[in-house]
């Protein structure tokens, strides 16, 4: 009985310890981040043994240690030995009616902040929605600019505007603008011959609609002819790779001219082909800690790779990953700006965990890995044009992750995540 009474003892102090713990961590006044070797996602080095004062979920100060002062209210930890990064920034997701590999299934708030949540967990703090998006995803939206959160950021385009006649497009730019979208997206493209593309001139009028309600436009692109004329009426985020050709010297100095910023989604292209096989991740631990198993087999079904293995579409893509990996390591070395984004949300495009092969392949398209950590943050948040989001830096909304190993020596490190905390609150 006295053994009985000593570990019910511990179990309530521990308990007690725990829920002061993470009170302390949860946005009650201010904390400071103590020791660890910081990257703020600006063109900055990593800080070593730096600080970051948090208050009100904003960050409040950040440096080395000799010239930051820690507030004498704050709550101190030490994170000696540990990596702090910002949070990852997805330009390209969709945060919409997926359930499972159905991508038409429920298009709740349930549903979406199920989905928020999951990758918050994988240390995507905010996610750029282009299309499939509903009241629901704006208002969430809506919601989001305050010192309490603990889920992704959402960000949203509305519906995808397409149409057959330039009254229609500028119909439903306006619908989606009436509604509060961040940017109008569309698609330039013809499904590798499958499809109607949109004339140029129904294009050019969806950009001039869109400008006059003062929105950007994403295009969801595939020919390198395209993207040229995307460029050339002032479109302005490239929102998928060139697959079709290697870009050419015209591109890289139109780029140049107009900072336009370019989005590779190289995932996208992967999710496209890799199904025929059964893909190393499907044994990747950190893959399996948040998939469904029942989806894992679905995708393992012989007649089911059967069918992609032998799909012409598919082959095709795997060509097109190619020359996007090329793409994004000529524009890179020419200056460009490269943000991260996967695709991810429909089916089979895992979200959180597609951002973290999405560095990866950034990495071996000749990025290094601080340069692709500063694509997926600074330079991720600037191309959406959201400027308290992406860096750690005075001001800015303390979305983070605390990691155990060193991301700019290895990308794969992203994956080694302790904690993540948005908005200064602690993501359970």
């Amino acid at each position: 009985m006295e053994n009985i009474k000593i570990i019910c003892f511990r179990i309530i102090f521990f308990v007690s310890f725990l829920t002061v713990w993470v009170s302390s961590l949860a946005n009650e006044g201010t904390i400071a981040l103590v020791g660890a070797t910081i990257i703020d996602g600006t063109d900055a080095e990593p800080l070593t043994d730096g600080i970051l004062v948090i208050t009100d979920g904003r960050i409040r100060a950040i440096g080395p240690r000799s010239e930051v002062g820690i507030p004498v209210d704050a709550a101190v930890r030490d994170l000696g030995g540990k990596f702090l990064m910002p949070g990852l920034i997805n330009t390209h997701g969709h945060v919409g009616a997926t359930v499972g590999l159905d991508s038409n299934a429920d298009y709740s708030r349930a549903n979406l902040l199920r989905q928020l949540r999951l990758y918050a967990r994988y240390g995507v703090t905010t996610v750029n929605s282009l299309g499939g998006d509903e009241e629901e995803g704006f208002d969430l939206r809506n919601e989001q600019f305050h010192s309490g959160l603990d889920r992704a950021r959402l960000f949203v385009a509305g519906t995808v505007v397409a149409g057959d006649t330039e009254q229609a497009i500028r119909e439903q730019v306006n619908r989606n603008a009436d509604m509060g979208a961040n940017f109008i997206k569309t698609r330039l493209d013809d499904n590798l011959g499958t499809t109607r593309k949109m004339s140029r001139s129904d294009f050019d009028a969806l950009v001039e609609q869109a400008h006059l309600r003062r929105l950007p436009v994403a295009v969801h692109l595939f020919y390198l002819e395209d993207a040229k004329h995307m460029l050339e009426v002032d479109a302005d985020l490239i929102a998928h790779s060139v697959r079709d050709l290697p870009v050419d010297e015209e591109f890289i100095g139109m780029m140049l001219e107009k900072g336009v910023c370019y989005i590779p989604t190289l995932t996208r292209e992967v999710s496209t082909f890799i199904y025929g096989t059964v893909p190393n991740f499907f044994s990747d631990p950190y893959f399996l800690k948040e998939v469904e198993l029942g989806v894992v087999g679905e995708l393992q079904r012989p007649e089911r790779m059967e069918r992609m293995a032998s799909s012409r579409s598919a082959q095709s893509y795997k060509q097109g990953l190619d020359i996007a990996l090329g793409n994004v390591g000529t524009l890179h070395n020419a200056g460009i700006k490269i943000a991260m984004g996967t695709d991810s949300g429909p089916a089979a495009r895992f979200q959180g965990y597609f951002e973290h092969m999405e560095l990866e392949l950034m990495v071996d398209a000749g990025m290094s890995p601080l340069d692709a950590i500063r694509a997926s943050t600074g330079i991720a948040a600037d191309c959406i044009g959201m400027r308290d989001i992406g860096t750690l830096e005075p001001g800015r909304w303390a979305d983070f992750s605390i990691l155990s190993d060193d991301p700019t020596v290895d990308i794969s490190n992203t994956r080694f995540i302790e904690e993540v905390f948005i908005a200064g609150n602690l993501v359970h």
